[in-house]
């Protein structure tokens, strides 16, 4: 893929890092923001009220209510700092990139995806694969120069690093995966005397891996403001228009 088709993937893109969807959807016009302006208010958002946001492209999100999403949440940030703490301790690192290597992962950092039909800045493939787009990090970092922005992300953030973390808990969850809550926790859809229809809840996984990824890089902000900076790098109109959108969900 080039750098171009990256461009028009991101527009319109609806999702972020997490799963890096692009949604045909006409978005409304949008005033351009500063960066530094962005990332601060984003940075204040305390994780548990990013909820609304991170169920925002649940398929099956208009099944549920706010009391369920918040529980959900909780219980998924939860679970993201568990399994961090298990791993961590387990393997004698808090280094996602020493952990990756112990634990047999092939990780790879291709500048761009060779063909996608969503806009991704990192992924994880079944059994070992991670792979970390460096194209979007390496924009990303130059954001980071700049004084008034590094001053809101700190120097605790290293965005491969994160990228890595996020995936990794993926790992993790596979590996774990009989009895980790974000693969246990089911909503029924129907019942039909003895039969029922039980699914699972997709949005659970990636709020434990934003958590893990958190917990592990120690970033004293909910990893979601990095939607807004990764997008920044390709376009600073759609991240600005991200982040309208993303207020909207906090507020």
């Amino acid at each position: 893929m080039t750098k171009s088709g990256v461009r028009e993937l991101l527009k319109p893109i609806k999702d972020g890092f997490l799963s890096g969807k692009a949604n045909p959807y006409k978005r409304p016009e949008f005033a351009l923001r500063p960066l530094d302006t962005m990332l601060e208010e984003l940075s204040e958002i305390a994780m548990i009220d990013w909820y609304k946001y991170a169920f925002s492209n649940e398929p099956l999100n208009g099944k549920f209510t706010d009391e369920q999403r918040k529980l959900w949440m909780e219980k998924s940030i939860e679970c993201g700092k568990e399994y961090c703490d298990l791993i961590c301790k387990k393997y004698a690192s808090k280094d996602p990139i020493v952990l990756a290597k112990t634990m047999g992962l092939k990780v790879s950092y291709p500048t761009l995806p060779e063909k996608a039909e969503r806009v991704l800045f990192a992924e994880y493939r079944m059994p070992n694969q991670i792979s970390i787009y460096m194209d979007a990090v390496n924009k990303a970092k130059k954001s980071l120069e700049k004084p008034e922005i590094l001053n809101i992300v700190t120097n605790k953030l290293d965005i491969r690093k994160l990228l890595l973390a996020h995936e990794l808990f993926h790992y993790v969850e596979a590996e774990y995966k009989k009895e980790i809550y974000t693969q246990n926790e089911k909503i029924r859809l129907w019942s039909m005397g003895p039969i029922h229809n039980n699914s699972a809840i997709i949005a659970l996984s990636e709020i434990a891996a934003m958590s893990f990824a958190k917990e592990m890089t120690r970033i004293p902000y909910a990893p979601y403001l990095m939607d807004v900076l990764l997008v920044y790098g390709y376009s600073p109109i759609e991240a600005s228009g991200l982040y309208e959108e993303m207020m909207q969900y906090v507020k």
